[in-house]
C-alpha cells in the first residue's frame, strides 16, 4: 500500500482600495495578534479562487472579485502551498469575522510587518502587477 502525504493548499488575498491594503489582525495561531493578509485553506473539492473569496468573506465581510493570479508560493519542507490573488471589494461592510480580531485597510507605504515566510515576494509581485496596470491605463 501506497500514502501519499499531499501539501495542503491555502489562498491568500491582496485587497486593494485604491492605494491601501486589506489585512486581518489574526486571533488563531499561527502568529495569533499579528497582521495579515486575509488567507486560509482551501476545502477538498473547492475551487480555489472560490476559497480565495470566501476566506475574505468569513475573515472580513466584505465580498470581492478576484482581479488576476499574483502566483503560487511554497518552499522545500513546508507541508503548505500558497496561491495568491489580487482582489477588489464589490460590497459588505468591514467587520472582523470569527478568526480576525480585527480587519482595516492600510496605506500601502505604512504596512504593518508582514507575518509569513512568503508575504514579502507576494507584495512585491502585487506592486509589480499594479505598476503595470498603471502603465496600461
Amino acid at each position: 500500500m501506497v500514502v501519499y502525504f499531499d501539501p495542503k493548499l491555502a489562498a491568500v488575498v491582496l485587497v486593494s482600495d485604491g492605494d491601501n491594503l486589506l489585512f486581518v489582525r489574526r486571533a488563531i495561531e499561527p502568529m495569533l495578534g499579528r497582521w495579515s493578509f486575509p488567507s486560509g485553506y482551501v476545502d477538498r473539492g473547492e475551487a480555489v479562487e472560490h476559497a480565495a473569496v470566501r476566506e475574505v468573506r468569513e475573515e472580513t465581510n466584505l465580498d470581492v472579485e478576484t482581479t488576476g493570479l499574483l502566483g503560487v508560493y511554497s518552499s522545500n519542507g513546508s507541508p503548505v502551498a500558497l496561491v495568491a490573488y489580487a482582489a477588489r471589494v464589490t460590497g459588505g461592510v468591514l467587520r472582523a469575522g470569527d478568526e480576525a480580531q480585527d480587519a482595516r485597510f492600510f496605506p500601502v507605504d505604512t504596512l504593518p510587518e508582514l507575518p509569513f515566510p512568503h508575504d514579502d515576494q507576494i507584495l512585491n509581485d502585487w506592486r509589480e502587477k499594479k505598476l503595470l496596470e498603471n502603465q496600461q491605463n
